[in-house]
């Protein structure tokens, strides 16, 4: 009896997520799922040649802000480009969804001032078909996916659809609280992976107010976590707040109210995002050992980390630090070329340089992610090399030239014909440090914020990463390990049946790499949003397939119009 499969992948070496050591197998797929592996003689209707490549389970990436971008791209670029075949988007508190009708604006202009996804691609791009959490999951279901997509019930779209305009003033009544603990428990109910909100004093509207949930008590956020627990579904991320800086033996303090949350309630709670600044280096630390302490008593707490440094990236072709001031603000109003010409005026540099160094800025509605001037150019980066290799450092630089940094700031650019990118980290500074986060037990490797901060950070490589710099480059991360830290412990932690792992009778999402070559590639900067908006956008070379329950949806890097996506659901 000859039988055939949909899909049969040749001689590839395994590296299944689960940790255990490489094999050379081949893998059949029919329909959706797994059917076989080891070596099967039946042929598949496509027969893929895998010799020479990894076969892994596709990379889950567990913070993203794909909530408007899924309206138009249905493959989640940049995240596709770097292996990623399941996202969880509406992280932060911040959906469009539930949402009255008269809210979408409010919704759209929150996501831009917070995420930098301008409203402008928003209001011609999201396909607004919903107001309830149950209809906005009907919408993803309909859409074409090219890759799975799982979301949040969001904290600032909960509030604001039960206290409409006082959701950003004032603090919710019991029963207000009530009903949105309803609200949230129908949202999961229908599909909603659980809670996302935050505290942190980052998060804030365009006019420099804090967003809806920032106003709730921790009664409130108690209680919504509380509501999951009844229904023993979904998972919570919270941001975090002001209080980590104070004394960590306050019973207040938010390490040890997010340890006795997860305790009381059980469910699996996350924090966004865990680094090390070199102003307070060893912070982190605190935080697992209230995840150790909580583990102890039955709760579980995680620590969402990264690859590598915590960027934003400075283009003359988006924002720079000094866009908001004076002359800087006309001449960045100008096309490019016209810029490039008073660029290379020495006085009209002269004057941009003084106005730099002298003019105040006030900096209560500028974001965290945007342009701002650095208090050290030392800690500004000139983006030659995205593969690890260390780039030069601007204050390095001018002092070489013997001039001021903001003149080699916009001497390089013109070298460059304006296409320079520059790169400040944020926070993760110390590479060894990055390691030592990214080996804790509970500490989960996603924070790529794919879909958000358009023009300021582009974080989709930080898969890519591990694969090239932490697996190849420096041999600190063997190949199972880091490939693990992407799809088993990500699958885990999120409760993600049937994901994460190569075995019979799983979901057929996987990517066949080669480990020799993979690697980020150079951002660019694109105007392919809706209304011609801009947008950074990476890609990466050695990945050869994508496979997303069991349709090829990428080949060679590039999309191919399959959209076997699936919505990811609460367990």
């Amino acid at each position: 009896l000859s039988m055939t499969y949909d899909i049969v992948i040749r001689g590839g070496t395994i590296v299944d997520g689960s940790g255990a050591p490489r094999y050379q197998a081949d893998i059949a797929i029919e329909g959706d799922r797994i059917a076989s592996i080891g070596r099967i003689p039946e042929k598949g209707t496509e027969e893929v040649d895998a010799r020479g490549l990894i076969v892994s389970p596709g990379f889950i990436d567990g913070h993203t802000h794909f909530d408007a971008q899924i309206s138009w791209d249905p493959y989640g670029t940049s995240s596709c480009y770097h292996g990623v075949t399941s996202v969880i988007m509406g992280n932060c508190g911040f959906t469009l969804a539930p949402c009255h009708p008269d809210d979408q604006d409010i919704l759209m202009r929150t996501l831009e001032a917070v995420e930098d996804i301008p409203a402008a691609a928003q209001r011609v791009g999201v396909d607004w078909t919903w107001q309830t959490f149950p209809e906005f999951m009907q919408f993803l279901q309909d859409k074409p996916k090219g890759i799975n997509y799982g979301g949040y019930v969001g904290h600032t779209a909960l509030r604001t659809y039960v206290m409409r305009d006082r959701a950003f003033t004032d603090p919710a009544s019991d029963e207000e609280i009530g009903q949105m603990a309803e609200i949230l428990n129908e949202g999961v109910l229908a599909g909603g992976m659980g809670l996302s909100t935050t505290r942190s004093p980052a998060h804030k509207t365009r006019e420099g107010a804090p967003v809806p949930s920032r106003l709730a008590s921790w009664d409130e956020v108690r209680t919504l976590v509380m509501a999951l627990s009844e229904i023993n579904r979904g998972v919570v991320e919270i941001s975090g707040e002001p209080t980590m800086g104070q004394d960590p033996d306050d019973p207040n303090h938010y390490e040890r109210r997010f340890r006795d949350l997860a305790i009381e309630s059980g469910r699996p709670m996350f924090f966004p995002a865990l680094h090390s600044r070199r102003a307070e280096p060893g912070t982190w630390k605190r935080f697992f050992d209230r995840a150790q302490e909580a583990a102890g008593e039955g709760g579980r707490m995680f620590g969402q980390a990264h690859s590598r440094e915590l960027c934003t990236n400075w283009s003359w072709q988006t924002e720079m630090p000094f866009d908001r001031l004076s002359m800087w603000r006309d001449i960045r109003k100008l096309p490019l070329d016209e810029q490039m010409t008073l660029l290379q005026d020495p006085d009209v540099v002269e004057q941009l340089v003084h106005i730099a160094n002298h003019e105040e800025e006030d900096f209560s509605r500028v974001m965290p992610a945007q342009a701002r001037k650095p208090s050290d150019w030392d800690w500004v980066f000139i983006l030659d090399h995205v593969d690890g290799t260390p780039n030069r450092r601007l204050g390095e630089v001018a002092r070489e030239r013997e001039e001021d940094p903001v003149k080699t700031m916009i001497d390089v650019g013109v070298e460059q014909a304006l296409d320079t990118l520059y790169m400040v980290p944020l926070a993760n500074e110390n590479q060894d440090t990055v390691l030592e986060i990214m080996r804790e037990p509970r500490s989960l490797v996603t924070f790529s914020d794919g879909g958000a901060h358009v023009s300021q950070i582009m974080d989709s490589s930080l898969q890519t990463h591990v694969l090239s710099h932490w697996v190849r480059n420096s041999g600190e991360v063997t190949l199972e390990q880091g490939v693990k830290y992407l799809t088993w412990d990500m699958a885990t932690a999120w409760e993600l049946p049937d994901r994460g792992l190569l075995r019979r009778g799983y979901k057929a999402d996987m990517i066949l790499f080669d480990l020799d070559t993979v690697g980020p590639e150079h951002p660019t900067v694109e105007h392919d949003l809706p209304a011609g908006q801009r947008r950074l956008v990476q890609k990466a070379r050695g990945y050869h397939m994508s496979i997303v329950n069991g349709g090829i949806t990428m080949r060679d890097g590039e999309p191919t119009g399959v959209t076997t996506g699936q919505v990811l659901t609460s367990v």
